[in-house]
């Protein structure tokens, strides 16, 4: 008699006679296909008997449950499809989800045998493939970070990753190098790219520098011509004016227009008109063509606006052509309406809303980085330059074009490849020079085509590693490019050359020197934007039906409280527990408003003190982040939940089985989302994985899209927003502990803050390595875990200790 174990939890016996013989030939034959496969690959004998007796029935054939085919489960480990098959099977056995709850269960003997023999084998296996190839396949830099890598190299700051393709995330991560095909179109573009930097670097070391200061007083920021109907701010009382208003490109300011791509610097004048009740009167800043043909616009920044004039000051970048538009941006505010979709001439006089009043404007060009005499020596050291005849361009001075050339490319070719380069590597390279200057170059188009070479160079592009420990340059590469971004600047590189990143003191100094400043908080925004998927905070947007008081300050703001706040975990060392719970966040007035929490004022992000009827604290209740959980027209635990488990509690949830439907929620308000889980439930195939999901789902199903606390569902009913059913959060946790709402929820995971920080370590190496956690890399993980427990798991101290540990130091 053989006995099914399956996700369903049901238990299938074959009985007598003829079926019985049929399906014990069929067994029979699979048994013996198992049983091949166990002794080609010494699979522990626990495991064929697991198989045997508890499996095999159910587990293979057409359709075999769950979609796992014991049949043909190989054992081969260098198939990635085939390993995960197999930590899937011992980690369910381990965690007794296999057999299900309702069916006969395993001795518990028989199971510490299959999970340690099993356990024994796999990681056995996977030692000696990471010890043959590592556990990092080849990986490449990001467009992220080829942008920081060439903009650093050249000394530029002009953008260059929107002109790449987007990135796969392989395991939540761009960084992934098994998500990181490299495409002839890959390719095409990135020499378009590199094209693009050396013309700019190029163009700044042998021209003249940039100047372009303009100062626009009232009269030059509002429309030229006062009796056109137009868009732009209107003269009032000796200052331009722009009120509260739904006209798009209302505000927008022509003579702020850009006439060349780059960075500009603008300082803004500005007081507010009838100020409303709840404060100054928010405005927004964008830039953009401002025309119909081109709506898109780029936030840069917002401020509030008070009665007292006021300056602020901000830099942006702007593409040519492109214009500020400045205009009250809080749609909360009542709003002016003018005829025909412009404003005309003395409609733009005193309304009975609120406006701002543009006093001045000052726009000048800047270079982020290096000035250009500082470009003309990254490009061509001490050279000195003379002028090419009539042209305004210069030309580079040299008595040994091609000792120079040589030299220079040496130089530039060390730091692009991120360590010290052979003679021989590099002749490919200056063959390339040599046959420009023999064609008739001069020495700066000669170190030119150099420099292109070496940014199109696999060894540019591709991380340099070899099986085992990382040498000092891997070492100072990986750290760099995981707190920076970018390539290995000079202090890390002359720490490399003296073979001191060994030392796990001296990483932990240039870990924290590295972290420091504006650099610091790069890190953050780049590892939250995927570990948290912060990136994808603009990719919906609240049903403005349902939620009218969502605009464009309140979500920027939403990014910028989660920033900070994980900046203030970072300096501080806090635990991450705060990631869960805590007692402040980060607010402006415009945000405490939408949060609906009192006693913040201005615009700038103060540290605000979280009482009990806030039902916030931690990154997991800020809005951003159920902005980012949520479609923009309602919420779903099962999206929440699936989302907490696997972002923030380390739980990682499969893929739901085969034919089974997604839950929508019911618009209508006719079911509640729970109600129709419970049915979704009753399947063991689901319920196994639902008793994961669906306590945090539950736990934030008091948030709205938009990332506000609600205590009723909200829907459009005849065209008008209407409240539904009273929203239940508590639930079950899959240890048996209850919780009534998100504050009761939030208590009892904070309590155990071990799985917290091996997920935040977890993410750390993934992000940082570019390879997933395997079976074999547990043990290491639990070892970064002890060594932040003294700390409190801080979060800061994780970091440290995953930079400081074999498994981030070897390939």
């Amino acid at each position: 008699m053989f006995r099914c174990l399956t996700q369903r939890g049901r238990s299938v016996k074959i009985g007598s006679g003829d079926n019985c013989a049929i399906v014990s030939c069929i067994a029979v034959g699979v048994l013996t296909s198992v049983m091949t496969v166990a002794a080609r690959a010494d699979v522990p004998s626990s495991a064929v008997k697991l198989f045997e007796s508890h499996c095999i029935d159910c587990h293979s054939g057409e359709k075999p449950d769950g979609g796992l085919d014991l049949a043909n489960l190989g054992s081969d480990l260098n198939d990635r499809a085939i390993e995960a098959r197999w930590v899937r099977i011992v980690d369910r056995v381990a965690a007794g989800e296999m057999p299900p709850r309702d069916d006969s269960q395993l001795p518990e003997r028989e199971r510490h045998d299959f999970v340690t023999q099993a356990g024994d084998w796999l990681r056995g296996q996977l030692r000696d493939r990471q010890q043959s190839v590592g556990r990092v396949q080849a990986r490449r830099l990001t467009r992220r970070e080829i942008e920081r890598s060439i903009q650093d190299l050249l000394g530029i700051d002009v953008p260059l990753a929107n002109q790449l393709p987007e990135e796969s995330r392989g395991t939540g991560f761009s960084t992934m190098a098994e998500a990181q095909p490299m495409s002839h179109f890959q390719l095409e573009r990135h020499l378009a790219v590199v094209d693009v930097a050396l013309d700019e670097a190029f163009r700044r070391a042998l021209t003249p520098p940039d100047k372009h200061v303009r100062d626009f007083d009232a009269e030059g920021v509002a429309r030229e011509n006062p009796k056109r109907r137009c868009r732009e701010p209107e003269m009032l009382g000796g200052d331009a004016v722009v009120w509260s208003s739904g006209l798009i490109f209302y505000g927008r300011i022509p003579a702020t227009t850009a006439p060349e791509d780059g960075w500009y610097r603008f300082r803004v004048r500005a007081k507010a008109l009838k100020q409303p009740k709840t404060g100054g009167v928010w405005t927004s800043i964008h830039t953009g063509l401002c025309v119909s043909s081109a709506p898109l616009l780029e936030y840069v920044t917002s401020f509030e606006a008070t009665e007292k004039p006021r300056e602020i000051e901000f830099e942006a970048f702007l593409p040519k052509r492109h214009m500020l538009e400045i205009r009250p941006g809080d749609v909360t505010l009542k709003k002016a309406r003018f005829e025909g979709g412009q404003v005309g001439a003395g409609e733009g006089g005193p309304q009975e809303v609120p406006g701002i009043a543009i006093e001045r404007i000052t726009m000048e060009r800047f270079h982020k980085g290096p000035d250009d005499d500082g470009v003309r020596r990254i490009l061509f050291g001490d050279l000195p330059t003379e002028p090419a005849g009539k042209s305004a361009w210069m030309k580079v001075k040299s008595t040994s074009a091609r000792k120079d050339k040589e030299r220079l490319l040496t130089t530039f070719a060390r730091r692009a490849f991120r360590r010290p380069v052979e003679k021989s590597e590099l002749q490919p390279y200056v063959n390339l020079m040599h046959a420009t200057l023999t064609d008739g170059g001069n020495l700066q188009a000669a170190v030119r085509v150099g420099y292109r070479a070496v940014l199109c160079s696999p060894r540019f592009l591709y991380f340099s590693e070899q099986p085992g420990p990382l040498d000092d340059h891997a070492i100072a590469t990986r750290l760099s490019y995981l707190l920076t971004g970018s390539t290995p600047d000079e202090p890390l590189q002359r720490l490399a050359d003296d073979g001191m990143l060994r030392d796990p003191a001296t990483i932990q100094r240039e870990a924290d020197r590295l972290l420091s400043g504006e650099r610091g908080r790069r890190f953050l925004q780049d590892f939250s934007a995927e570990w948290l998927d912060l990136d994808l905070i603009n990719f919906t947007e609240p049903d403005r039906r349902l939620y009218p008081e969502f605009d464009s300050i309140v979500q920027n703001s939403m990014l910028e409280e989660t920033w900070t706040y994980l900046e203030h975990m970072l300096r501080d060392n806090l635990s991450v527990t705060r990631l869960i719970d805590s007692d402040f966040t980060y607010l402006n007035s415009r945000l405490a408003r939408f949060y609906e929490i009192d006693g913040v004022s201005g615009d700038e992000l103060t540290r605000v003190a979280l009482g009990n009827k806030t039902h916030r604290g931690g990154v997991l209740t800020q809005g951003a982040i159920l902005k980012v959980t949520a479609n923009g027209n309602n919420t779903s635990p099962v999206v929440r939940g699936i989302w907490v488990s696997e972002r923030l509690l380390g739980v990682e949830i499969p893929p739901p089985p085969g034919g089974v439907p997604a839950i929508e929620p019911d618009i209508r308000g006719a079911k509640t989302i729970r109600e129709q889980l419970e049915k979704h439930r009753s399947q063991e195939s689901c319920a196994v994985c639902h008793r994961q999901i669906d306590p945090p789902g539950f736990a934030l199903e008091n948030f709205d899209p938009a990332g506000r606390w609600r205590d009723r569902y909200l829907m459009v009913v005849s065209g008008k927003r209407t409240r539904g059913a009273t929203i239940d959060a508590s639930y079950t946790l899959p240890d048996g502990r209850d919780f009534k709402n998100v504050d009761s929820f939030q208590g009892l995971i904070a309590a155990d803050p071990r799985p917290l920080a091996r997920n935040v370590a977890e993410k750390l190496l993934v992000f940082g390595t570019g390879a997933p956690i395997s079976f074999v890399d547990r043990q290491a993980l639990e070892q970064i875990v002890d060594g932040a427990e003294d700390g409190d798991f801080g979060f800061r101290t994780l970091l440290l200790a995953v930079v400081t540990h074999p498994v981030f130091l070897s390939k």
